[in-house]
């Protein structure tokens, strides 16, 4: 009988402790940087009702939830003949009514709304957890992978999307990633909507839009033109996205092309606010105007965030943007919300191709006990106990093998010090301890050992 060779799902990945130790050192930075400016965590159920997740992300979003079954029987309410004349549509709303989360900006919007009476407004959450998308895995991109997040609810001021920016420049700056940050607003794309007299077309405009700097202007055109909007409107579009220069020149060619469009206007001078208020910022990485910047997601209604990696091919690594109605939707109108989020897996791939990640990232364990058995066993379990009680993460090999192997896990699993107490050292409370990177090893009584090893 043939056995079946075990995989995992396409599009989801296994993490070995040394992956696992580098994503928790880039969770413990992102996690810092939201800490020190006052945000608060929360977390929130890995799969939502489907009432709240559909229509929040447009109709590609939609199409990339994934579902879960109802328990049960869930063919039970449906009966047999009707199986073949029923859409798939109609057919999975009988069938499912919880998936899985498709980003935890949707999720926040709906624990903001429950838990009203227990939050205090503005509201400062960050939230690290797996969200899911049923997309075509390919090079950064998978069907399950981590987000971090950080947003304010409750508050208008554009210091917030200023203040996330930063957030953004100093986390980046930690991981030694370079980057340059690009910013547009969803009123701006409302004003060139209205401009070239499509104002009905916003959301198919910036999905198509979008996708420039992946399909190209060709395809981009060919999209618009199958969502019904007319050649001239096209030729009318084509200066707006073809704008060059540096920011000041971009930004008063735009308030010209926008002069006759209160929503454009009002997006330019958001714009030109959060601009003002970073340039007093430390934000080291570059800050650029992207009016083909539109993420495609229907919640946006003022600044629209993307980060990328300077000095690798990869897609946004972070992004984000205002909202000022998601609340709305779930019966509190009026709370303004603006977020930002990055994208673990994806920071993880740039710096491995980079060769980022600092020396002992991947190390937990910072000293093992070679293992003589007997009395000296005994012995080394209790040093072992004291340097863990001084804040040393300690292992003792547990079994009485030959010293080759002990050393050859302790080099195995990137274990910088290796401590050896043989009789001779028991009986006179020393110990020998080995720097397993130099080689070097040196005697000295047990009681030290703490302050050598930090």
């Amino acid at each position: 009988m043939s056995i079946t060779k075990p995989s995992v799902p396409k599009g989801t990945r296994d993490f070995t402790p040394l992956e696992m130790n580098r994503r928790n050192y880039i969770f413990h930075t992102i996690r810092s940087v939201f800490e020190k400016f006052g945000y608060q965590p929360i977390e929130t159920p890995a799969m939502e009702n489907l009432s709240t997740l559909l229509g929040k992300y447009g109709e590609e979003g939609d199409r990339l939830l994934f579902r879960i079954l109802n328990s049960g029987d869930f063919l039970s309410g449906i009966e047999n003949n009707n199986l073949s004349d029923i859409s798939s549509a109609a057919l999975t709303s009988k069938i499912s009514e919880k998936g899985l989360r498709y980003d935890l900006t949707v999720p926040f919007a709906r624990f903001v709304v429950q838990h009203r009476n227990e939050i205090t407004f503005p509201f400062k959450r960050f939230q690290i957890q797996p969200v899911w998308r049923a997309d075509r895995p390919q090079k950064g991109r998978y069907r399950e992978f981590y987000q971090c997040d950080a947003d304010v609810v409750g508050s208008d001021s554009l210091l917030n999307e200023a203040e996330l920016l930063l957030i953004a420049g100093q986390i980046f700056k930690k991981l030694g990633i370079r980057i340059v940050i690009k910013l547009n607003n969803r009123k701006i794309l409302s004003g060139i909507a209205e401009l070239i007299g499509h104002p009905d077309k916003l959301t198919d405009i910036t999905v198509a839009i979008d996708k420039l700097d992946k399909i190209g202007a060709d395809k981009v055109n060919e999209e618009l033109d199958s969502k019904g909007i007319d050649a001239g409107a096209i030729e009318k579009l084509q200066p707006v996205l073809n704008l060059s220069g540096t920011y000041e020149e971009k930004m008063n060619a735009l308030q010209v092309l926008l002069s006759h469009t209160r929503e454009g206007l009002k997006g330019i001078e958001e714009i030109r606010t959060i601009f003002s208020l970073t340039s007093v910022m430390d934000i080291d990485s570059p800050l650029e105007l992207d009016l083909t910047l539109a993420r495609g997601l229907n919640y946006y209604t003022g600044a629209i965030i993307e980060i990328k990696a300077q000095d690798v091919s990869m897609g946004s690594i972070s992004g984000g943007g205002r909202y000022d109605n998601l609340t709305g939707i779930f019966g509190l109108p009026g709370v303004s919300g603006v977020g930002i989020s990055f994208g673990a897996d994806r920071i993880y791939d740039v710096m491995n191709e980079l060769n980022l990640f600092p020396a002992g990232s991947s190390v937990t364990t910072k000293a093992m006990l070679v293992n003589f058995g007997g009395d000296e066993e005994t012995y080394s379990v209790r040093i072992a106990s004291e340097l863990r009680a001084a804040g040393i993460n300690t292992e003792i090999y547990p079994d009485n093998s030959k010293l080759k192997k002990q050393f050859a896990y302790a080099d195995a699993n990137k274990i910088p010090w290796v401590v050896i107490i043989g009789e001779e050292e028991r009986k006179h409370d020393n110990a020998i301890l080995k720097n397993m990177e130099s080689g070097e090893q040196l005697t000295l009584p047990v009681s030290h050992l703490s302050s050598h090893i930090r």
